[in-house]
């Protein structure tokens, strides 16, 4: 059907002139098939009327998300309607250069959104090698209590360096943490034993690495506020001690605890309370759990939670 419109042949030839390569041009050409195909024979049954079709002023910005929509329920993935976007978008870019359209129809639409792929999980055994490596010196201390918060509340990385003195770590015995989240939102976070024996033991000496004004509760060599840059070159560093066969990120930590606490209990709203994506779209569907059901549902699944007396 193609070999029916000069001007897209002529783009493909256009293409090739520019050195790329033969597997891309092969997409672009099936790309613009089917949103040729699509737009004409909606317009039009006869063969006759796609065969002379020529006036590209007619394609507009509806005919294009129609076709996207159309594609998508067919269940084409993400990935290949913004390559058929793209390759719409880049053929009328060639159709206005050569005076064949005075406007691009794809300009304004958007590309779907790629899903992000979740970083894979630690298992609990390559969890407890990293977090029970000999602590050396101070920072080693730090550290610990910097990765099992990540591992045992599933904090993100940045509410752990913007973590302060008070009122977040007020008291501690009380088994959870307070941290301002995403949204400038604060959320409060369980802690087990772990963490609090790891965070108490850095508390007990911070006083003698931080400034004396200094409210953040990580502090670098120069006593001032650790950095999410600091910290992933500090997990680096202790993934490499550890031997772990793995590309390592702060994230990886968090996700670890979802994955581990999800995987004994089930209970995908605890999870997702305690991770503060209550304002994401893919979880506003669940009802947010009652704080004693959620402290319940951690002491019971996370490997390194304390269990509470009740």
């Amino acid at each position: 059907m193609v070999a029916s419109y000069p001007a897209v042949n002529a783009y493909l030839l256009s293409l090739q002139r520019q050195n790329l390569s033969s597997h891309t041009v092969s997409n672009y050409r099936r790309d613009l098939q089917a949103f040729l195909d699509f737009y004409l024979l909606g317009e039009a049954d006869e063969e006759q009327a796609v065969r002379e079709f020529s006036d590209w002023e007619l394609v507009d910005a509806h005919a294009v998300r129609a076709f996207l929509g159309a594609r998508s329920q067919a269940g084409v993935g993400s990935r290949t309607l913004a390559r058929q976007l793209s390759a719409i978008r880049s053929f009328f870019d060639y159709l206005m250069v050569e005076g064949l359209t005075r406007k691009n129809p794809a300009k304004g639409v958007k590309a779907p959104k790629q899903p992000k792929p979740l970083p894979k999980s630690l298992d609990v055994d390559w969890t407890r090698k990293l977090l029970e490596q000999p602590l050396k010196s101070w920072q080693d201390i730090r550290d610990q209590a910097i990765f099992e918060l990540l591992y045992s509340a599933g904090l993100r990385v940045s509410e752990c360096a913007e973590m302060d003195l008070s009122p977040g770590l007020d008291p501690l015995d009380s088994g959870w943490v307070e941290v301002l989240g995403k949204g400038q939102k604060t959320r409060r976070a369980p802690v087990g034993s772990m963490a609090n024996k790891a965070l108490r033991q850095w508390l007990s000496i911070r006083a003698d690495y931080a400034k004396a004004d200094e409210q953040a509760v990580f502090v670098n060599q120069r006593g001032g506020r650790l950095s999410v840059r600091s910290i992933q070159l500090r997990l680096d560093r202790r993934a490499m001690q550890a031997g772990l066969p793995t590309k390592m990120s702060p994230h990886r930590l968090r996700h670890a605890c979802a994955t581990h606490v999800l995987e004994s209990s089930g209970d995908l709203r605890a999870v997702q309370e305690m991770l503060g994506h209550a304002n994401l779209s893919t979880t506003q569907i669940y009802t947010k759990l009652d704080m004693q059901h959620l402290a319940q549902v951690y002491d019971q699944a996370h490997p390194r939670a304390r269990k509470r007396n009740k």
